[in-house]
């Protein structure tokens, strides 16, 4: 950085080229401004206003010299107050320097001579803040020159929002994390990495025990093998695990064009932002899973699932949205798994799509989804929130058993072991007391005696008996008591006629 010239050469410089300025004519004009210009930095308008102006030769500024009052006596021992009275701020600290001064002395701790006391008397707060200041910062461990900051890691990646994607070719991905915790972020938790093409929708997934930035890396290392069509270029959101020197390192190595969204904008990812719900949630549900375990039963599901998904599952894709005042209407293209997509594009190479037919041949639709299935019972078993609990998942069953109950597997309301929930224990506790606890033998005689009497006949009978006792909103109380015992009363008559048959 340049040394800027003082106010005394400033001036003087101002009033030399001033007044050979305001004596040139229009051309030389030009070369004095672009050379004041180039001395002062200034812009072009005030250098104008600056040399047109005349000032007077007595407008001169001295440069002043700062008065040093309180020499390093003073400071060391305003430093021996500061610590005795425990490091307290200047403003607190003027207030008992006297005190401290005439204790330090009766003890025999400190000696000063009168000058000395007479500046620690007359300092200001502002003076004890200014001369503890390197103190207070070396007793706490910071250095005052601080390194230099790395340039900004986000302006390194460009922004790509919705709208600048345009019809891409197959191959740019958006990339998104699925965190798999429970809904509580305390500790540490397995995660799901995303990959969703924007022009076809092939979506791929790859479990990590920990969300790390060299985990990232290893994983698209893995995931590039496995893709149907080359990684051109990357978009993701403003993770620190996706914008670091190490993904930024790896993309440029390898060609691979990396941008991202704008913050808290998630429709810039509308395309991954849909599958994390419609495919990573639909398998594995909202548990959390937690341990290597469960992260390979995990990467085992998602390499289940990309067959299963991309290859016999249509999804929707928007053709054009149009909005008319406040309503949005929205076209879309007909139905299509993600591997139709590719076959039908023509940008797509044809060794590529020889591939992808010769695999679609041999998968079985109903085998995939058997795994899936068998898969989403051991997931469900190693969830935290099941570690403590019974499983309740039927067992096991072979193919050609699954395949039997396939036509009655929807009697059976979910089949999705991740998406279950616990069945909740019926309660058996009252939450009132029984009103009708002391006169119940009572009741029962008069049921005994009629049979036949209805609850609000005995509940009128009752009040006519007991009219401060019961109120008529207890009414509704008393005939649940009464079915109860009619149908107590019903199953030990057809109890008693079975046993006698």
């Amino acid at each position: 950085m340049e040394k800027r010239i003082n106010s005394n050469t400033r001036r003087e410089l101002i009033r030399v080229l001033g007044k050979r300025y305001r004596q040139s004519v229009k051309s030389e004009k030009g070369k004095i401004l672009d050379e004041f210009i180039k001395i002062t930095n200034y812009h072009r308008k005030h250098a104008i206003r600056l040399l047109n102006q005349q000032l007077p030769h007595s407008q001169t500024i001295t440069e002043r010299h700062s008065r040093k009052i309180y020499d390093t006596a003073v400071r060391e021992a305003l430093i021996v107050i500061w610590e005795a009275a425990d490091r307290i701020c200047g403003k607190r600290l003027r207030v008992v320097i006297p005190e401290f001064v005439e204790s330090l002395q009766r003890h025999g701790h400190i000696t000063l001579d009168s000058e000395l006391k007479e500046k620690l008397f007359a300092i200001s707060a502002a003076s004890i803040d200014r001369l503890l200041s390197p103190v207070r910062l070396a007793a706490r461990g910071r250095s005052k020159n601080r390194c230099k900051k790395k340039p900004y890691l986000k302006d390194a990646v460009p922004i790509r929002t919705f709208a600048d994607w345009n019809e891409p070719i197959p191959g740019n991905f958006e990339m998104d994390f699925v965190a798999h915790n429970g809904g509580s972020t305390s500790g540490s938790c397995v995660h799901s990495l995303v990959l969703t093409d924007v022009s076809s929708g092939w979506t791929e997934c790859i479990a990590l025990v920990a969300r790390e930035q060299s985990l990232v890396v290893e994983a698209l290392k893995v995931l590039k093998d496995q893709l149907p069509v080359p990684l051109l270029g990357i978009d993701t959101d403003n993770d620190s695990a996706f914008i670091n020197d190490t993904l930024i390192r790896y993309c440029k190595t390898n060609g691979i064009n990396l941008t991202r969204s704008r913050a808290y904008l998630k429709n810039d990812q509308a395309w991954i932002e849909q599958k994390n719900g419609s495919v990573v949630r639909r398998f594995t549900g909202y548990q959390r899973f937690s341990g290597i375990l469960s992260a390979q039963v995990l990467g085992h599901l998602h390499q289940v699932t990309r067959l299963y998904v991309n290859f016999f599952q249509p999804s929707f894709k928007l053709r054009e949205k149009t909005r008319e005042g406040a309503k949005v209407r929205k076209t879309y293209f007909p139905p299509a798994t993600p591997c139709d997509r590719l076959l039908k594009n023509e940008k797509v190479d044809g060794a590529a799509k020889s591939k992808l037919l010769e695999l679609k041949k041999t998968l079985d639709p109903v085998r995939l989804l058997h795994t899936i299935r068998e898969l989403q019972g051991t997931l469900s078993a190693l969830s935290s929130s099941n570690q403590h609990q019974v499983s309740n998942s039927p067992p096991s069953k072979s193919l050609s058993e699954f395949l039997e109950q396939l036509p009655r597997l929807w009697q059976e309301g979910e089949v999705r072991a991740t998406h279950r929930r616990s069945s909740s224990s019926s309660r058996y506790w009252r939450t009132r007391k029984d009103p009708f606890k002391q006169v119940w033998p009572e009741l029962l005689d008069w049921l005994q005696c009629n049979p036949d009497i209805t609850a609000k006949e005995l509940f009128e009978k009752l009040k006519s008996k007991y009219p401060t006792d019961y109120y008529d909103g207890q009414l509704r109380t008393l005939q649940r008591r009464v079915k109860g015992w009619r149908q107590a009363m019903a199953r030990e008559l057809i109890g008693l006629s079975v046993d006698n048959m």
